[in-house]
């Protein structure tokens, strides 16, 4: 996503899909920033390497790979979201909400892991592979492989 701003007036929004399918993608996305910025957000409070002028900053890459990671595996595993809570009713009929990870909402676990579970399940590292484009001052850009 590229923003161009007059000012600190945001004046247009620039969408490139780099991975999946560019329709599927823009139509979960729908062409407004909110959700890439909460995303961002998110990574952010989780993860120190991505805070601008910190002392937790990456000078490699594969250190950064591995904190971007683990931040992933957090997240999605480990912690609960409020807005994929489903209803459900206790014992006496009141009604309560079922809390859920984002790999429970996508079928991928059927439980709220522990911290050390990740800790504990052995996991192939992904290679990083550059991208056949560049950034604007002409640097390449890396991805983690999705296999």
């Amino acid at each position: 996503m590229v923003k161009e701003r007059s000012g600190y007036r945001l004046t247009a929004v620039h969408i490139t899909v780099v991975c999946g399918d560019p329709d599927e993608v823009l139509a979960q996305v729908g062409g407004h920033t909110s959700s890439v910025e909460r995303t961002n957000l998110t990574a952010r409070q989780m993860n120190g390497r991505l805070v601008g002028k910190t002392r937790s900053y990456s000078k490699r890459l594969d250190a950064l790979a591995a904190a971007c990671a683990w931040e992933d595996w957090v997240y999605n595993l480990t912690r609960t979201v409020d807005t994929l809570s489903i209803p459900d009713r206790d014992a006496r009929g009141r009604r309560r909400w079922q809390r859920q990870t984002p790999a429970m909402e996508a079928g991928l676990t059927a439980h709220r892991w522990t911290i050390t579970e990740p800790l504990t399940t052995v996991v192939p590292l992904l290679p990083l592979l550059p991208l056949n484009r560049s950034t604007r001052n002409g640097e390449k850009t890396w991805v983690i492989a999705p296999y």
